[in-house]
């Protein structure tokens, strides 16, 4: 499987793998009816401009697939963390909510296995593939292992490289420890593939967006609970009181757009506001 380049070139050769999938014989039913939902995933997100609404419709063809988690993340080559310009997210994921806790608070995004990876390659890969590669550190794994005890047990991921070497990647991931076929790997890295472009092409249509402008002490209250502190210790920490704490905490995810505090650290974290 061949990843597709942020710029590839018309879009019509994009269009065209779309509908050749879509189109192409299937032994039996359940192929047929995947291709019906694909299609339907193509239409329902051609008119869609909106981020959430299309990592929603991504989401939600992914179950197809019994893939209830998926993350989409946009980095640079100089850093690990992407500072994006325009108005594109840099990360957007469902993952459960103590798993991403533990994961910034781990700092596992200076090792994980799948941003190495992703850097290095140009097609989707199982996890299992690198779990197993010689060149896998042990920490590296300890990401895997960690991963599967909250239930994120095997998944793939599918790296899009664009100019000037940056690179997004969209991760599926599954509840339980088989692997996913060959044709599945194929639907869901076009669908990938379709949500990255949709992702380019809406961000490259809007002006230039600053990152949120917290203020010193919204960013003091974020980076404390990137690093695992609660109100009261973040309080404790900053001579302040918890309600104090939670109203900064409260500002400062409706800023960055976040549903949760834990998300709204691993934002700040992925635009460089903080650092974990």
């Amino acid at each position: 499987m061949t990843a597709v380049s942020e710029h590839q070139g018309p879009a019509t050769r994009a269009q065209d793998r779309f509908a050749f999938v879509s189109s192409a014989p299937f032994p039996n039913a359940a192929g047929e009816t995947l291709a019906t939902k694909f299609d339907r995933f193509l239409e329902q997100t051609s008119g869609i401009a909106h981020f959430k609404q299309l990592f929603e419709l991504l989401s939600a063809f992914a179950l197809n697939f019994d893939c209830p988690w998926i993350a989409y993340g946009s980095l640079t080559p100089e850093r690990k963390l992407s500072t994006p310009i325009r108005r594109g997210r840099a990360v957007m994921l469902n993952y459960p909510d103590e798993w991403q806790k533990r994961y910034l608070e781990m700092g596992y995004d200076r090792i994980d296995p799948i941003i190495k990876t992703s850097r290095k390659r140009s097609g989707a890969f199982r996890w299992s593939e690198v779990y197993k590669d010689a060149s896998t550190t042990e920490d590296e794994r300890r990401v895997f292992d960690e991963a599967a005890t909250f239930g994120l047990r095997s998944g793939i991921s599918v790296p899009l490289h664009g100019p000037n070497g940056r690179f997004a990647f969209v991760s599926f991931a599954q509840r339980w420890d088989g692997e996913l076929q060959n044709r599945a790997m194929t639907y869901l890295q076009l669908a990938a593939t379709h949500f990255h472009r949709r992702i380019a092409k809406f961000a490259s249509c809007n002006s230039i967006e600053a990152i949120p402008n917290l203020s010193p002490r919204e960013r003091e209250c974020i980076l404390w609970t990137a690093r695992g502190k609660s109100s009261w210790e973040t309080g404790k920490i900053l001579g302040i009181s918890a309600n104090t704490v939670n109203f900064h905490m409260k500002n400062a995810k409706q800023k960055l757009d976040a549903s949760s505090r834990t998300l709204a650290a691993i934002k700040a974290v992925k635009l460089g506001i903080i650092e974990s």
